[in-house]
Order: structure tokens, then sequence, then C-alpha cells
């Protein structure tokens, strides 16, 4: 599960603190997504707030435009 997503990969070599927790407690991969989403904002809610800046943002262009 680990080695097939890079972000997951790359959280667990800039925190290795979560090998040794995972290796000792490997129920905690929950607890392990959860930190990687909130960190790298891959999260639904951090999805679609980038999506209404980015509205945002073009909607703001379109009227500097007219």
């Amino acid at each position: 599960m680990l080695d097939s997503n890079p972000e997951y990969k790359r959280y667990l070599r800039s925190n290795s603190y979560w090998y040794k927790t995972l290796n000792r407690n490997p129920e905690m991969i929950n607890n392990f997504i959860d930190e990687v989403k909130e960190k790298y904002k891959l999260r639904t809610s951090d999805k679609l707030s980038d999506l209404i800046d980015k509205i945002d943002m073009v909607s703001k262009f379109i009227n500097v435009l007219r």
C-alpha cells in the first residue's frame, strides 16, 4: 500500500519516526494516511478549496479584461 503511493513514500522518508510506529503498530496506518493528506493537502476539502480559488482567480481575470 505504501509503495504504490509516491506521496506516502516521500512523507515516510522525511518523517522517519513513522517507520518505527508502523512497524510496531500496523493498525496506525490510517493515522499515517490522515497525516499525509493533511500535510500535502490531499483531502477533499483541500481540493475543493483549491478549485474555488482557481475559479475566483479566473473570474477576477475576466472582470479585468472587460
